[in-house]
């Protein structure tokens, strides 16, 4: 699959160091009296973690765009074969799922099985499927998949994930800087502040990679909902023969694993973990039937 990092929790830890870093030169002291005021803390971590969140969710469309190189369908164009497919079964399926505002459609050039849903809101959401998935699967399997992707649009799962992340760097932003400050004392005065600032980043790093294991358990859970709910607009026989053709490629690819926007696709070929974005596909057909 080429890449596999999440583009949403990536930006998001970028985006959290950097507001952190930006907010560490304001004005803002939560050690007061040689000690930390843990309710002024909470209140700074809180404005930190929401906000790098909620960045986060804002660029997730164009994130995915720029970084899988999807190419937008105009539905009002000149479509070829592949084209009007798509599009006809992202809307027809969107309607069924009672959306108002059509997703945006794409495709990305990829030899991968593979498709992925993504955006801010319901109003400006994308789905998008890999040259791969249209030369691999037929017709059915193609339906079972995109029914999947407008299932995890149409389940707002993009802004429970940003809410809960929100919740998650809260936490991060505000025991980082409990342990650093615990650090800094350890040195000497003039050298805690320097001492402090550095752990402060160091610590946030360790503790948003042992978040994400939060975040990920809910992308795994939130993957059965959409395998129901793709069940529920296409039809259970579909969305059951698209996860089986997804596990029958799954078995005949060996080598890298795919690094890129790996809680947004439908498909995942580890084998789950607490690291894992997707259950086991085994798993899935299991508790379709």
């Amino acid at each position: 699959m080429g890449k596999r990092i999440f583009y949403f929790l990536l930006t998001n830890v970028l985006v959290l160091l950097t507001i952190s870093i930006i907010f560490s030169i304001l004005p803002i002291n939560y050690i007061q009296n040689g000690g930390i005021n843990f309710g002024l803390l909470l209140i700074f971590s809180a404005v930190i973690g929401f906000t790098g969140s909620f960045i986060s969710l804002a660029m997730s469309r164009w994130m995915a765009k720029k970084m899988m190189g999807v190419q937008v369908i105009d539905p009002n164009g000149s479509l070829n074969e592949y084209e009007k497919a798509v599009v006809e079964k992202v809307h027809r399926l969107s309607r069924a799922a009672g959306m108002m505002h059509m997703p945006e459609v794409g495709i990305y050039h990829s030899p991968e099985v593979n498709a992925f849903a993504t955006g801010p809101s319901k109003k400006r959401s994308l789905v998008a499927v890999s040259t791969g998935l249209l030369q691999e699967m037929d017709d059915d399997a193609v339906e079972g998949v995109i029914a999947h992707e407008v299932a995890h649009i149409a389940n707002g799962d993009m802004v429970t994930m940003t809410l809960l992340q929100g919740v998650v760097n809260t936490f991060v932003v505000f025991l980082s800087r409990i342990v650093a400050f615990a650090a800094s004392r350890f040195v000497k005065e003039e050298l805690a502040p320097i001492v402090h600032f550095i752990a402060i980043i160091v610590f946030q790093i360790v503790f948003s990679i042992l978040g994400s294991i939060v975040v990920f358990a809910y992308s795994r859970h939130r993957e059965y909902h959409a395998d129901r709910g793709g069940a529920d607009l296409a039809g259970k026989d579909k969305m059951r023969h698209a996860l089986e053709s997804l596990k029958a490629y799954t078995g005949r690819i060996k080598g890298g694993e795919d690094t890129s926007i790996a809680t947004l696709k439908i498909n995942n070929k580890r084998k789950s973990s607490l690291f894992s974005t997707h259950p086991d596909l085994d798993e899935r057909i299991r508790r379709l039937a």
